[in-house]
């Protein structure tokens, strides 16, 4: 969904892994311009009063952040309002750790890639172009982050962030159900089915989000994406990110990607991973 600064002396262990994805073309910037990417958040946010970031590593508790607001309700209590995914996670923990590399400073061939391994009927290449774009297409064995955004106010189902706020409500709460998936063309789980929409008690709901990819890691944040690269987000979201990846049908995203309410029709850019201390919320 909708990067935090960094302070230099831990870049070097971010950009330590510089494999970039060769499925994808993409010419990779140097450490340089993700360095002064990280430099340019640092100074824009530097005592404006920016809340804390997103994403970050889910399994580093540490953050320096003070300020705080109030965890969103469970799901059952908000209203679904947008889905879309990013090419690679944004996060980085649990099944996902692998650096995709810096990818084109833009937020395309960078994030997170699952770290297991899949058979070749798995990989095996498929007939169709899933999700092209300027930024190229979704391929067997390819990390995508899902993002199931629930408002607490009278959202409507639609494309992007701004379905999920609401002219009577200025300040609603905002959740994000993370989940990420590696694709594969032979089994796994089907997206349609995944991202199903049911009203319940007036409020939209998807009662099929996995719920066996470990204990979520809950913390406070914002949105994501790469314009927020250099500039800090005002939005605030708790996040609940799943450590665990499930392995999800190519051809299923492809039929959801040509038939949803959400008008998406391809992956996302990933932002920079949050690693300012002073950018990240304390993780209880």
């Amino acid at each position: 969904m909708h990067k935090i600064s960094l302070l230099l002396s831990t870049t070097a262990a971010l950009m330590a892994s510089t494999a970039f994805a060769s499925d994808h073309a993409h010419d990779a910037v140097s450490d340089d311009v993700i360095a002064q990417q990280r430099a340019a958040l640092a100074t824009s946010t530097a005592g404006a009063g920016f809340g804390p970031q997103s994403p970050r590593d889910i399994s580093s508790v540490h953050g320096t952040n003070s300020r705080s607001f109030g965890t969103a309700p469970e799901v059952e209590h908000m209203t679904l309002c947008d889905i879309h995914f990013h090419e690679n996670a944004e996060h980085k923990g649990g099944q996902y750790t692998t650096y995709a590399g810096n990818g084109d400073g833009h937020g395309y061939g960078t994030g997170f890639k699952y770290d297991g391994d899949l058979t070749e009927a798995e990989l095996a290449d498929i007939d169709v172009v899933v999700g092209e774009s300027e930024h190229g297409d979704l391929v067997p064995g390819d990390t995508i982050e899902i993002h199931f955004v629930y408002s607490s106010a009278q959202a409507t189902i639609g494309n992007g962030l701004g379905t999920c706020l609401s002219d009577a409500i200025g300040n609603p709460q905002l959740r994000v159900e993370a989940v990420v998936a590696v694709l594969v063309s032979e089994g796994g789980a089907e997206f349609g089915e995944m991202a199903n929409i049911e009203e319940y008690d007036g409020l939209n709901q998807v009662p099929n989000l996995p719920g066996d990819l470990g204990t979520p890691v809950v913390y406070n944040g914002s949105t994501t994406g790469p314009s927020y690269n250099e500039k800090g987000s005002p939005f605030q979201v708790t996040w609940s990110v799943r450590p665990e990846v499930i392995k999800l049908n190519i051809g299923s995203v492809d039929a959801w990607l040509h038939d949803n309410p959400f008008e998406e029709d391809h992956a996302h850019g990933v932002r920079n991973l949050v690693m300012n201390p002073d950018l990240l919320s304390p993780i209880n």
